[in-house]
């Protein structure tokens, strides 16, 4: 038996059979929205193979339940690419996942804004991604699944589904691409003029590798930014991750509305 069916054998034995229909992950200062589930909570570390948790706004806690009238699987938190080197930190939680039964997958993360009219506490829903890190979550993967279509990784069902949630709770969903950048340093003012060229519209330290784990693993992805800062050289504010925790509780309130409305 591989590990990932082992780790959804005990998960069930935890959480009863039933398969979530969804995955969902959460980003910096956005754990709290896990106690918000009806359900049963697993710690990361009676998980083996799990991330721990390396990074303050992270609460690392699988929690299987239901939300909206969806069962869903929710990572209280994630392991990042600066943590350890690893940008397939994330594939044995995701392979469990789709271990599981879950279709797909929804990730959500704190990410700098490069656009005037998407300000702090803005919610962005990624239409694409930029890799701007070059790395790759693949790599190693010996096999010819490696190769993975990409033109649709952020599934335009969901998507839709999500638009229609924000616009049904009256939230201002903007749209935009992300580009992933390895961290843990913040980009300096010369890369995020580089990266706005590229088209990008916000900038963060995660996520872009979750989506293609997910594509490889045949679960559908998309994905929403909380903005917690503008990024550097666009605006006066002191970055930090003590700002970016202390910001995202203005975008989360309403990821909690759309993401419960999207569920139901």
């Amino acid at each position: 038996m591989s590990r990932s069916a082992e780790l959804a054998a005990l998960i069930r034995d935890r959480a009863g059979t039933e398969a979530p229909r969804l995955g969902l992950i959460l980003g910096s200062g956005l754990g709290h929205l896990a106690n918000q589930i009806d359900g049963v909570a697993i710690d990361y570390a009676d998980l083996p193979g799990f991330p721990h948790a390396g990074v303050s706004g992270h609460n690392p806690k699988l929690v299987i339940g239901t939300l909206g009238n969806t069962r869903v699987a929710v990572f209280g938190g994630r392991a990042h690419y600066y943590e350890n080197g690893r940008s397939d930190a994330m594939r044995l939680p995701l392979e469990v996942l789709a271990e599981l039964g879950a279709e797909g997958v929804i990730a959500t993360n704190a990410a700098g804004s490069l656009r005037a009219d998407m300000p702090t506490g803005s919610l962005m829903l990624l239409s694409d991604h930029i890799n701007f890190s070059g790395l790759n979550p693949l790599i190693g993967e010996p096999t010819d699944r490696r190769f993975v279509p990409m033109g649709d990784a952020h599934d335009p069902g969901l998507r839709t589904a999500l638009r229609d949630a924000a616009r049904a709770e009256d939230v201002d969903l903007h749209e935009g691409v992300y580009a992933w950048y390895s961290g843990p340093s913040f980009e300096t003012p010369a890369e995020i003029r580089a990266i706005r060229t590229l088209g990008a519209d916000a900038v963060g330290m995660s996520t872009v590798p979750e989506v293609i784990l997910a594509r490889f693993l045949g679960l559908k992805a998309a994905a929403i930014s909380t903005i917690t800062n503008m990024a550097a050289g666009l605006s006066d504010e002191a970055i930090s991750h003590d700002h970016t925790k202390a910001m995202a509780p203005l975008g989360a309130a309403k990821l909690e509305k759309v993401l419960t409305r999207f569920l139901t």
